[in-house]
């Protein structure tokens, strides 16, 4: 008979009890495995560290490996539990990292090969400030961007020049290692990405000194922007193609222009309308007047009518901001609304308080009946009983 051997604790590795569910499981595999990846923590402890959570992470996520495990199993000892013989060929699990990130590991062992090290680029965003005026008519701009270009030295090879990429010598050119292990299924084969040249299949013997292999560098470029009319606080341009070239002289990705209005001192913004407020002394809001008042399209004749009074709004129709479309065309503009402001002199000579009390008196005003009300019989506390009579 032959010697009894202690199987593995695989909840242990992961430091979860033998509870645990799908997702505890996941995440403590994915906490650890980003601590012990060869690419972060060059350690050989870390290293084989790495490799027992793998296994761990391989055996507790697959219901029937788990269920040997919890009956004392190891499913993945030399040939435990599987009869003399038995062949069940090779089972590839693919890349452990890639287990939950989808990776390049499949069934077999087969990977999908090198990753190529030319990859798109990152979008940009650039702001940019415009007054009132520039949303309503729309500008043409010339802005100072600072992003990754292609490296004028290697023109994205990320070499130097006179030389060129050298195939990996520890995977092969495949971008992946494999190692294999005996278990009850026969002969398990796990991939990983190459420690050597990261996934690659290729390595750089002599990287460009200009951009240190990335075949992209900083620097500030001039881009023309043209912001349609009718654009408001907060919304973007994109410029397709304009962003941060990729590592490896990819793809750039593309430069969004975001708008921020400043405040008018005229006027505050409600989508496509406009408001302002005027002013008006008593004496005009009670006989009536005219007054130029300013608009986006030069100055305007407001007419007040006699007996206007605190609040009212007038509408000038379509001298409001163009109506935005989403194609980018304008619709129609939006309306001005005028409130109107009533304002009482705080302040009178002997003169005026004379005319004023002449008019109290023609106007049967000089103590107002609160209850009874005015010459048409509407006082203020018989309006609010009508209110809250309703």
């Amino acid at each position: 008979m032959g010697n009894a051997r202690v199987a593995r604790d695989y909840y242990g590795t992961l430091g979860v009890a033998n509870d645990a569910g799908p997702d505890e499981i996941k995440r403590a595999y994915r906490k650890l495995a980003r601590e012990l990846h060869p690419d972060i923590n060059p350690d050989p402890a870390a290293r084989e560290r790495f490799t027992e959570v793998g296994a761990a992470y391989e055996v507790l996520s697959d219901p029937e490996k788990r269920r040997v495990v919890d009956l004392g199993g190891d499913p993945l000892g030399n040939g435990a539990g599987a009869p003399a013989g038995d062949q069940f060929g090779q089972f590839g699990f693919g890349d452990i990292m890639d287990a939950f990130f989808g990776g390049r590991g499949g069934a077999g062992g087969r990977g999908r090969g090198p990753r190529s090290r030319m990859q798109p680029g990152a979008d940009a965003l650039i702001r940019m400030q415009l007054t009132l005026e520039d949303c309503a008519v729309g500008v043409q701009r010339d802005l100072a961007v600072d992003t990754a270009v292609v490296c004028s030295e290697c023109v994205g090879s990320g070499c130097a020049p006179g030389s060129a990429p050298t195939m990996c010598d520890i995977c092969s050119g495949r971008g992946e290692v494999q190692s294999v292990q005996r278990s009850f299924l026969g002969q398990v084969v796990t991939s990983r990405v190459c420690p050597q040249c990261r996934g690659f299949g290729e390595i750089i013997p002599e990287p460009c000194r200009q951009c240190g292999g990335e075949g992209r560098v900083r620097s500030r470029r001039n881009v023309g922007v043209r912001i349609p009319a009718g654009v408001a606080d907060g919304m973007r341009v994109r410029l397709a193609g304009q962003g941060e070239v990729g590592q490896g002289g990819g793809p750039s990705g593309d430069l969004y222009v975001e708008v921020e209005e400043e405040p008018h001192e005229l006027f505050t913004r409600d989508g496509a309308d406009l408001h302002c407020t005027v002013q008006l002394p008593m004496t005009a809001a009670a006989l009536g007047t005219s007054l130029p008042l300013p608009t986006l399209d030069g100055m305007e004749e407001l007419h007040v009518d006699a007996g206007t009074q605190t609040g009212t709004v007038r509408t000038l129709r379509g001298k409001g901001m163009p109506r935005l479309r989403s194609t980018g065309r304008v619709d129609g503009h939006g309306d001005l609304m005028v409130h109107v402001d009533v304002v009482v002199p705080t302040k009178l000579d002997k003169e005026q308080t004379e005319l004023l009390r002449r008019l109290a008196t023609l106007r049967g005003e000089e103590q107002p009946d609160l209850a009874g009300g005015n010459r048409n019989g509407h006082g203020i506390f018989s309006r609010l009983r009508d209110s809250f009579g309703r």
